[in-house]
């Protein structure tokens, strides 16, 4: 911060939505919720900058969601607000935590160059799992076994919960079948009148 031994702690959460595999028609639907212009700004480099092939298979961590719990200034030098941080979310042991030191404008760009750096350090892995299992391949109709798998999923699920059926929809639009699909879609939607 501007004074001296003034430091921001901001706690809260990142939803990293699962991975999906993205088709063509998803592409251009990148999302972020809740981040501000500069982390939109950040994105539009990233799109620039990075060999997005790289990360065009699987869709995940560029579709967040950020939650602030709290935050709160405290009067001390960095480095011991840190440590003392970082002792405290290692005593929760929680895997999924992480302390991110960095500036105060724009602070939410340190947040999302976390989840490219934890998103380029897993593609590898799950990129393998899928090809082992075979949910990369066509499904004869262009589209990835894994997809086909997701959207039965999905309906299955929207059968037993109405709630569910719009983000099918959704879903449907975003990988560019609704038309594929929508005679079921629509008989699943009247299926409850």
């Amino acid at each position: 911060m501007d004074s001296a031994n003034q430091v921001r702690i901001r706690e809260g959460r990142i939803h990293a939505f699962r991975p999906q595999i993205m088709t063509p028609a998803m592409i251009q639907n990148v999302l972020l919720e809740g981040f501000g212009k500069e982390s939109e700004e950040y994105m539009d480099w990233l799109k620039s900058n990075t060999d997005l092939k790289q990360l065009a298979i699987l869709r995940y961590g560029f579709t967040m969601k950020k939650e602030e719990i709290n935050q709160h200034i405290v009067s001390e030098d960095m480095a011991t607000v840190s440590e003392r941080v970082k002792k405290h979310v290692t005593e929760k042991d929680n895997a999924f935590s992480a302390v991110v030191v960095g500036v105060e404008e724009p602070w939410e760009v340190c947040l999302l160059k976390l989840m490219v750096d934890v998103i380029r350090n897993s593609v590898p892995g799950n990129f393998r799992d899928l090809q082992r299992s075979r949910l990369l391949e066509s499904d004869g109709g262009g589209m990835p076994k894994a997809v086909r798998k997701e959207i039965e999923s999905d309906f299955a699920a929207a059968k037993k919960d109405r709630a569910l059926i719009k983000p099918l929809g959704r879903k449907l639009h975003q990988y560019g079948v609704f038309d594929e699909y929508q005679d079921r879609f629509f008989a699943l939607l009247n299926s409850g009148n």
